[in-house]
């Protein structure tokens, strides 16, 4: 992994700022860099010669018409920035001394099944949307379900409805219980009532009882307080977290492919099986 020539020194001060933590968080470069530029007054060039990136590819980033989603290009960026190891952590990387003393454990190279990173699942919806068109498995963990399958201008729905002669999907939801006690708990943790929440899972249950008609549907409710976010089509996942703050669809998301030895998929396979066969099958 390239290592930065001239690290950039932000004050200790910046790395706390809103701003700059929410940029880590939702893994929003441009937003980041333009903290750098504002706080370490630092030209497109110093960050370029920093990083290791040209200095176009730094103008595109910080204005917004490219997307860094390579953890390869993280960690160059982290280095470049001297980020200190709570940053890289809000970043999804690990610590500097981890990184460092894991060697090729922490190159991209050694985990060949996360085939790309995106800032958001809004940065990950085409290519989500193409493979849904042709999936025969879908596996969904969510909370409610309503912006993945629930609504009709959701992000999967459009895709389950196929021509006649197309193969139909088999699809599994994981939905939150609506009288699960931890429901209370994650709505306060994003600010919205335990009515309201509960309210939309029920809907998503409704509407997925709908597409029987087009696809076998399993609808599952389980009981435990979320922490991952599963979009599982054939053997491909679409991974984000949940957490105090943001909802799933908010999250960095990991695309992440089936190997023959790979740990991440097979892991994230398991626990999806392991919450069905616990949870209340209601469709």
């Amino acid at each position: 992994m390239p290592t930065a020539l001239v690290p950039i020194e932000l004050p200790e001060w910046a790395w706390q700022r809103a701003e700059v933590r929410q940029a880590l968080r939702s893994r929003d470069v441009g937003a980041l860099l333009r903290c750098v530029q504002r706080y370490g007054g630092s030209s497109q060039a110093r960050i370029a010669i920093a990083t290791g990136l040209t200095q176009s590819r730094v103008n595109e980033v910080i204005n917004g018409r490219r997307e860094v989603s390579r953890l390869d290009v993280y960690e160059r960026i982290a280095d470049g920035l001297n980020m200190p190891d709570n940053a890289r952590h809000l970043l999804g990387l690990a610590a500097a001394r981890e990184g460092r003393a894991g060697g090729v454990a922490f190159d991209l190279a050694a985990f060949p099944e996360v085939v790309r990173v995106y800032a958001a699942q809004s940065s990950a919806a085409e290519e989500i949307q193409r493979q849904a068109k042709v999936a025969t498995e879908l596996d969904i963990l969510a909370v409610r379900g309503l912006g993945l399958i629930g609504l009709n201008d959701s992000l999967l729905r459009a895709s389950l409805t196929r021509a006649e002669d197309a193969p139909r999907p088999t699809v599994r939801a994981l939905l939150l219980a609506p009288d699960a006690p931890v429901l209370e708990v994650r709505a306060a943790e994003i600010g919205e009532s335990p009515a309201s929440l509960a309210g939309g899972v029920r809907l998503s249950e409704a509407r997925l009882r709908e597409l029987a008609e087009v696809c076998d549907v399993q609808v599952h409710l389980y009981r435990t307080l979320p922490t991952w976010r599963i979009i599982r089509l054939d053997s491909t996942m679409f991974v984000s977290a949940f957490d105090t703050g943001w909802e799933g669809h908010e999250s960095a998301t990991y695309m992440v492919v089936e190997t023959p030895h790979g740990p991440l998929y097979r892991g994230f396979r398991r626990m999806f099986e392991a919450i069905v066969s616990d949870a209340d099958r209601t469709v």
